[in-house]
């Protein structure tokens, strides 16, 4: 079982995430609800697509630390509906 932490609070749990690149991507549904919200930041990898970034809120804390891949390319076709942690959320 994964375990996606930040500041104590647990941000989701799945036995069934995919680890690519060292990164562990949650089923999208294995997330705590109200503990994400969007954010505007965006990134590019040349394999996986354009991800979309999500800030994670506990309490007043707003904290850049989350992503997905809305759209993968192909090659990347098993994180869809997917997201993954860094930053200040410890995976265990």
């Amino acid at each position: 079982m994964a375990t996606a932490t930040c500041n104590g609070t647990v941000i989701a749990e799945s036995d069934a995430t995919v680890i690519v690149e060292g990164n562990h991507y949650f089923p999208i549904e294995s997330v705590r609800g109200g503990l994400l919200q969007p954010s505007d930041a965006t990134s590019v990898c040349p394999w996986k697509g354009t991800a979309a970034d999500f800030d994670v809120v506990i309490g007043d804390d707003v904290l850049p630390a989350a992503f997905h891949y809305p759209e993968p390319k192909p090659a990347a076709a098993q994180i869809t509906g997917r997201v993954a942690f860094w930053g200040d959320v410890e995976v265990s």
